[in-house]
């Protein structure tokens, strides 16, 4: 789950006033600056919860900086409670009442002096702010050097020097005052940093082509239709794993992969206190379940800037495997190293590949190879080459450098050896695909990997590759090989079928898959004002994107016969 306060060293987002959102790790004893906002100490939000709203108050005479000042939720919800305080009754007009008594902390009510009731507004015609504003430039830039009331004040002078003020109607003034506020109020709110809202970010805010343009929407749709979910631990006794290992195409930079690893619940490290069990395991190596863990080097409580010593650990094996047997993710990627740079906003490194312990849950929970690997080992000298063994009194007379490179080695060796044998000895538990490869390449070597009944989902920025892949799985191929098979594919057993290269007329085997579907979704936003309620008409551009869904069938060995005693039915 994500964390409830901020931590030290932690990535957050903070939303600004112009809905803008700008993420950063909050280092102890720095300032954080929110540009034309102001700036803080990133001191002053550690330990304390999400989803709070502070304000940038102006700096105390003889301090260097501002402190901030948390804004209460009826202060955030002024003008709502002002809209149902305001105005007078029947009952206060038979009185004579002559003055309206503004909200409690509504400071930008504006009322005539004369009359004490609200100013009449229109809304009839595109209003020139500049023009009909007598504050000048100024003014307003004098106003925001001096910072009075974090910018209460200049909105107030705003409002209250705008000549065509009574020309507005309440919605007008509404989007007015909400305009204003968002250019001159310094306020932010603090928000734990999830996948949805780093995708969110990501689409909106940097390159949306790094994540194919994939929406929350199309995440959901993915994560759910292949089933991916905290599975049981396996078995024991039981030769293979009871569930839960999902095989992974992810060209996203990492998100698809965050995304499944926040549904079976490894996204997040538990950083709690480190217990001497914990520590012994750490150092033997991971064989089963991973285990909550907790950190080390963590700032004390006494001292932020002081470290905890890390537990003392017995050097493991090489040949230990620290992997999780179930609940993992298995990423094929095509280039060196996989790509998966969004993990690091959720404190995991994927490049490093000798961490200390204790674990990060994704570290002992993700694995990934390579195509070339998947399809191919015997080529890749990382599989086939087979560390030598040293003797340990020869290695002891090596140099410290040598010896950290002859057990890199082996480590790495033996991860490799054990990711590509338990990845290709199948039993896949669905697949997850977000990439621009053919979709029709990865299933020829992604569906023999697969359980029986295992789900698939595929999303593709287009819709014309994934018609494509549902063609070729449609009834009217599976019924053509079914009556009349490939001369190719006579006289194979199952297995050779599943890894069958593909004919002309049928590029990959109709049979492997069933209840081949394409479908799309997007949420689409709503505007909600009293009486004006509608959708939203201008959405953001770019790829619809489309999920393509199915589940692997087990083809049936020989001919199928019905046996029974069955009547005719009489009509």
């Amino acid at each position: 789950m994500p964390r409830e306060v901020v931590e030290p060293n932690g990535w957050v987002a903070l939303k600004l006033p112009n809905d803008n959102l700008r993420l950063l790790q909050v280092t102890p004893n720095t300032t954080i600056s929110l540009g034309k906002y102001g700036s803080f100490p990133s001191n002053l939000i550690i330990e304390r919860p999400f989803h709070v709203t502070y304000e940038v108050q102006d700096k105390r005479e003889g301090e260097s900086f501002s402190r901030l000042r948390v804004v209460p939720g009826t202060e955030l919800n002024e003008d709502a409670l002002a809209d149902t305080n305001a105005g007078t009754t029947e009952a206060d007009e038979a009185e004579g009442d002559d003055v309206i008594v503004p909200a409690d902390g509504d400071e930008l009510t504006l009322v005539d002096e004369a009359s004490g009731q609200v100013i009449a507004r229109s809304k009839r015609e595109v209003l020139d702010d500049s023009a009909r504003q007598t504050l000048t430039i100024a003014e307003i830039e004098e106003l925001k050097k001096k910072g009075s009331s974090a910018g209460k004040e200049l909105i107030a002078k705003l409002l209250l020097s705008h000549t065509a003020i009574d020309e507005k109607t309440a919605y007008s003034l509404a989007k007015y005052k909400l305009l204003k506020t968002k250019k001159y109020i310094r306020r932010f709110t603090v928000l734990p940093l999830d996948v949805p809202l780093l995708g969110h970010w990501i689409l909106e805010d940097k390159d949306a082509a790094k994540i194919l343009e994939m929406r929350q929407e199309s995440l959901a749709l993915v994560g759910c239709w292949a089933d991916v979910h905290f599975a049981s631990p396996p078995l024991e006794g039981a030769e293979r794993p009871h569930g839960g290992r999902w095989l992974v195409v992810d060209d996203t930079g990492g998100l698809l992969t965050a995304s499944l690893a926040e549904r079976m619940g490894i996204l997040y490290n538990d950083r709690g206190e480190t217990t001497e069990e914990q520590a012994e395991d750490a150092g033997k190596g991971l064989n089963g379940q991973s285990h909550a863990r907790g950190a080390t080097g963590e700032p004390s409580a006494d001292n932020p800037t002081q470290t905890q010593p890390k537990p003392n650990k017995r050097r493991r094996d090489d040949m230990e495997i620290p992997y999780a047997p179930n609940n993992t993710i298995t990423v094929v990627h095509h280039n060196a190293q996989p790509n998966l740079f969004i993990l690091r906003y959720f404190d995991f490194d994927s490049t490093e590949v000798n961490p200390t312990p204790p674990y990060h849950t994704l570290y002992t929970n993700v694995m990934s190879l390579s195509w070339l690997q998947l399809i191919s080992p015997e080529d890749d000298p990382a599989y086939t080459d087979v560390p030598a063994e040293v003797d340990p009194e020869v290695l002891a007379s090596w140099k410290t450098n040598q010896r950290g490179n002859y057990h890199r080695k082996r480590r790495r060796w033996a991860r490799t050896r054990h990711i590509v044998d338990t990845t290709r000895a199948g039993g896949m538990s669905g697949l997850a695909v977000a990439s621009t490869m053919d979709p029709t390449s990865i299933l020829r070597h992604a569906l023999p990997l697969l359980a029986g009944g295992a789900p698939i989902a595929i999303y593709s920025q287009t819709v014309e590759p994934l018609t494509q892949l549902a063609d070729y799985f449609s009834v009217g191929r599976r019924s053509a090989w079914v009556t009349n098979p490939p001369a190719e594919a006579i006289g194979k057993t199952t297995a050779e079928l599943e890894r069958w290269e593909g004919s002309e007329e049928f590029p990959i085997n109709p049979t492997l898959l069933l209840g081949a579907s394409i479908q799309t979704s997007r949420a689409r936003r709503w505007q909600v004002l009293p009486k004006r309620t509608h959708p939203l008409m201008t959405e953001r551009g770019g790829a619809e994107g489309y999920v393509f869904t199915g589940w692997k069938a087990v083809p049936v060995e020989g001919r199928i016969e019905a046996r029974g005693k069955f009547k005719k039915k009489r009509v």
